[in-house]
């Protein structure tokens, strides 16, 4: 093997050269992205992706649900691969970092290790995940959930955004609707990079956030259907107004948040309002509500709640309800032998680190059902993200993806 952890350094430098270059796909006035699964500019990047793993001699397979995996051939051919990687797909007013620093930072490690001709046991596999975020077919973690056996393809594939395109049709669109079967195959381990997209590591002057697990999560699409009247004419008793309705389960969200203290987390993201016309009373309102924390029962108790109080909003307000739970995810804690290699590369090069839970759902929590998973966490300013805003240090940036090589090459060439 002949490589010692520490004494082979990524490039920085390129590495933020090619996270500036991945950011003009998709770039918007304000300095973000918007890269839509599935979309077109998902497909640029997409090709982008592909084109820059096989100039770097990798094999890139793309499965039915359109996950990439860019593998590089190890010693051992027996061995079970080391995964590493994230997604490229955006919020609609994302930033240039969340899931792209992974992606790169993982590429980055594959050329650092082809130009020192370093060769490790295990084979490696590089990966961007499809349709993380979730914000356009209202389904986070879609690929790796596909993946990992949490979401039926046909399932997946029936999704649609708000303009009727199912996930099915926009695979086929974009070209990106591979011939791999959608299931997880033999893994040892998986390892991800991502910005921390909270305030703790910048507040706290720590690089590396070793991130030992993830909140517990539960979605939901509501809605709630009233009737549509005159604003000038429909006297308040007469009145089915399903956006005041909608206000107070909004309200009960906050107030259910609030009720947890610090770690709760509960929110609103999405409203769409019919016919929303300002002077008729709204007829139906659709929106999405969500719910995290660290700890399972607290999740639990919040899922009954919000139900249940949310249902009595509803039959008081005469409204009829239609109440989706989209996915219930319990907390996940992270494998500790692949959390110790991220925590003694960040000790072992003189990083300030410190241990952390996500608040933030990624593609890791997903596979981390299946396969030994750790994550690396690095800065970001103000703790921003999902926002144009969103912004990182370029050192930062390297520092993750050193600690990802020292942590990824370690995994692959321990002694079985």
């Amino acid at each position: 093997m002949g490589v010692t952890a520490g004494n082979v350094r990524i490039d920085g430098r390129r590495l933020w050269e090619q996270l500036m270059e991945m950011a003009r796909i998709g770039a918007t006035p304000k300095g973000g992205v918007r890269r839509l699964a599935l979309s077109a500019v998902d497909k640029e990047a997409r090709d982008r992706f592909r084109a820059l793993c096989e100039a770097e001699g990798l094999t890139v397979t793309v499965d039915a649900i359109g996950n990439m995996f860019a593998r590089r051939e190890g010693r051992n051919p027996g061995r079970k691969p080391v995964m590493f990687g994230s997604h490229l797909d955006s919020q609609p007013s994302g930033g240039k970092f969340d899931g792209a620093l992974g992606v790169l930072g993982g590429l980055e490690v594959i050329r650092t290790l082809n130009e020192r001709g370093i060769e490790t046991e295990a084979p490696l596999i590089l990966c961007n995940w499809t349709d993380e975020e979730g914000s356009r077919f209202g389904h986070s973690l879609m690929g790796s959930g596909v993946w990992v056996g949490t979401i039926a393809p046909e399932k997946a594939y029936a999704l649609a955004d708000t303009a009727g395109i199912t996930v099915g049709e926009a695979l086929e669109r974009i070209g990106y609707k591979g011939d791999e079967p959608p299931r997880a195959f033999a893994a040892d381990s998986y390892f991800e990079l991502h910005i921390e997209q909270g305030p703790i590591l910048e507040a706290e002057e720590k690089t590396i956030g070793i991130v030992t697990g993830a909140q517990a999560m539960a979605w939901y699409d509501l809605a709630l259907t009233g009737r549509e009247s005159h604003a000038g004419t429909t006297p308040p008793s007469r009145r089915r107004d399903a956006l005041v309705g909608a206000a107070r389960v909004i309200a009960l969200v906050d107030r259910l948040m609030r009720g947890q203290g610090e770690d709760g987390r509960g929110t609103v993201g999405y409203l769409a309002v019919e016919p929303n016309s300002r002077n008729v009373v709204p007829g139906t309102v659709t929106f999405s509500a969500e719910f995290r924390h660290p700890t399972d029962a607290v999740i639990d108790a919040l899922d009954r709640r919000f139900e249940s109080e949310t249902r009595a909003i509803a039959a008081e307000m005469t409204l009829d309800l239609a109440f989706t739970r989209i996915f219930r995810y319990p907390a996940q804690a992270f494998d500790a032998a692949c959390v110790a290699l991220v925590r003694e590369a960040a000790r072992r090069l003189g990083y300030p680190a410190r241990e952390i839970v996500s608040g933030a759902g990624h593609d890791a929590c997903a596979v981390a059902r299946i396969i030994p998973t750790a994550m690396i966490f690095v800065p970001c300013k103000d703790g921003l993200s999902h926002n144009e805003a969103e912004s990182i240090l370029p050192e930062h940036a390297a520092a993750g993806a050193q600690v990802l090589f020292e942590a990824v090459l370690a995994r692959a060439n321990r002694i079985l």
